[in-house]
């Protein structure tokens, strides 16, 4: 006898596959008379759990949007599967003037996709329109949480339609790297300014895809680009029809969606499938070996614990040595193994991960499981065995939380009264950004492959909401290490002055590093051409589906 919530489940399951196909099929067919029927192995499919806020890149702050705009969009260089700065808009540049003068030569056959409000129904990008989208990012109005990225730059200028200049007030090695993040893609002007804020619901911009359909918290649909620039070969780019995007927020329900074949993508890991599919040891298990592949490399992402700098001095958290106490007493070996099946490294040293030539636990202190240390601090702070410390909160998302309630059952073995509130992704986030929350989860992407990307969380400049220094913090050295630096043209000097601002941030512990991740995904074996990266991008323009 079938329980009667299972036959629900798998009746609106089936349900929402021919929604999501017909969804797919009526665009599709609603855009191309002469295409009358689109095979299923032409639309990848995948679910955003997290939601997706905006489809305007100059707000691509979250994962989510950034994979979404990364379909949509194209800045003036991008990177490739080993994190090299690749051409995209621009075909080639020189760098002058001792590292501050980037004269860029553009393409001159890249095609906004087609929309009424264009100039022309289609047209060319041209140098005008690269500095209008920058200008735009750091442009008051525009309030976008990316103006820090050209934070360098002094001006912006072109001396003929596909030749564009940027000058910078220093010298500053990420440069290039940094105008490869979604922040920097390239819009048109005419449609931006027509559309007004609806331009995040219904953009236009010149990738691989184009937006087609999007209904709220059900499925957002992206259409082939049929006139993209880039090539595979003598193909053009991309392979695939259509991109399907569904917001199951339920993990469970999206993990069986994957098992019954309902979706191209499983990524990350949670506690209600993991065992499932991970040995202890972090590898697939047998009955799915032959079903899926897995995707496992480092990954330029640090998943931490925030403290915000600016709580009241009655806040146990505003004490030094407690944040400290709370840092030495978690066991991330075990933690990794039992909660993570292995996959991601223990942070052992700052914010700083594996993988950036800066990371060195030796130099920047890092933190190890010490009990001994942990209850000196409790002590030396006031609170010794946790007496008289006052019970905080600790926020997170439902994903998350098994790992809070192992950090939660650590502390209170110590006497420290931590308790872990659960919230919505969308309210997290807006805690986050306007700084209104404690203690909580968060991560840190790289957007581009330098240690200066994850010691700008720390700058007094980057203050929320203008900047992504979510903890408030402020330390004078700091700062001028961090100015320092961005001039230093010198790799050795830049990579020691990158280690005293990691081992400043541990010494402070204005936040609790607690694994370098690994990026995981799960791929049904007809899917190709699907390279992962350490940037954790998502890049569809180069995959094939076999037929089933």
């Amino acid at each position: 006898m079938c329980d009667e919530g299972v036959v629900s489940t798998l009746y609106f399951s089936a349900m929402r596959r021919l929604l999501l196909i017909a969804a797919v099929f009526v665009v599709i067919l609603s855009s191309c008379d002469t295409m009358p029927e689109v095979p299923e192995n032409t639309v990848f499919r995948y679910n955003e759990p997290s939601g997706i806020s905006t489809l305007d890149p100059a707000f691509a702050r979250e994962q989510s949007n950034i994979w979404a705009c990364h379909q949509l969009f194209n800045g003036l260089v991008q990177m490739d599967s080993e994190l090299n700065v690749q051409p995209c808009i621009a075909r080639s540049w020189v760098v002058e003037d001792s590292g501050t003068h980037y004269i860029f030569q553009l393409r001159e056959d890249v095609l906004f996709h087609p929309h009424e409000l264009l100039r022309d129904e289609q047209r060319e990008v041209d140098a005008y329109d690269v500095i209008y989208s920058l200008k735009r990012l750091t442009d008051r109005a525009t309030a976008s949480p990316g103006a820090w990225v050209l934070g360098s730059v002094d001006t912006i200028y072109a001396t003929s339609r596909f030749e564009l200049h940027i000058e910078l007030d220093h010298s500053f090695a990420p440069f290039l790297g940094m105008l490869s993040m979604k922040y920097c893609s390239v819009v048109p002007q005419e449609v931006v300014e027509g559309m007004g804020s609806e331009f995040g619901r219904a953009p236009i911009g010149t990738g691989p895809f184009k937006y087609q359909l999007w209904a709220a918290d059900e499925k957002l649909v992206f259409r082939k680009n049929e006139e993209y620039f880039e090539f595979d070969g003598d193909e053009r780019l991309p392979h695939l029809e259509a991109v399907a995007i569904d917001f199951i927020t339920d993990r469970q329900a999206a993990f069986m969606e994957f098992l019954k074949g309902e979706s191209d993508l499983l990524f990350g890991l949670d506690a209600s499938y993991k065992d499932e599919l991970l040995t202890r040891d972090g590898e697939l298990r047998g009955e799915y070996s032959s079903k899926f592949t897995l995707q496992h490399i480092p990954y330029l992402n640090t998943e931490y614990l925030a403290i915000n700098q600016q709580l009241e001095d009655t806040h146990p958290l505003s004490i030094r040595d407690v944040r400290l106490a709370l840092n030495l007493s978690i066991d991330r070996e075990k933690m990794m193994r039992y909660l993570r099946n292995g996959i991601g490294k223990p942070a052992d040293g700052g914010m700083v991960p594996r993988g950036l030539p800066s990371y060195n636990p030796e130099a920047t202190g890092g933190y190890s499981h010490r009990l001994d240390s942990a209850n000196f601090l409790l002590a030396r702070a006031g609170y010794p065995e946790g007496n008289g410390m006052p019970a905080f909160t600790l926020s997170t998302t439902s994903n998350y939380l098994d790992i809070c309630e192992y950090l939660q059952a650590s502390w209170n073995t110590l006497g420290i009264p931590v308790e872990v509130e659960v919230l919505p992704a969308s309210t997290l986030r807006e805690g986050k950004a306007q700084g209104t929350l404690p203690f909580f989860r968060a991560s840190w992407i790289a957007d581009y492959p330098d240690a200066e990307n994850y010691l700008s969380l720390f700058t007094s400049g980057n203050h929320t909401p203008n900047g992504p220094n979510y903890t408030f913090f402020s330390n004078s050295e700091f700062d001028m290490l961090y100015d320092q630096a961005q001039r230093e043209s010198n790799d050795s000097a830049r990579l020691s002055l990158y280690r005293e601002m990691d081992a400043i941030i541990v010494n402070e512990a204005p936040v609790i590093p607690l694994f370098y991740d690994e990026v995981v995904r799960f791929v049904p074996r007809e899917i190709s051409g699907l390279e992962p990266n350490a940037l954790n991008l998502l890049e569809l323009k180069r995959v094939k589906k076999t037929a089933e």
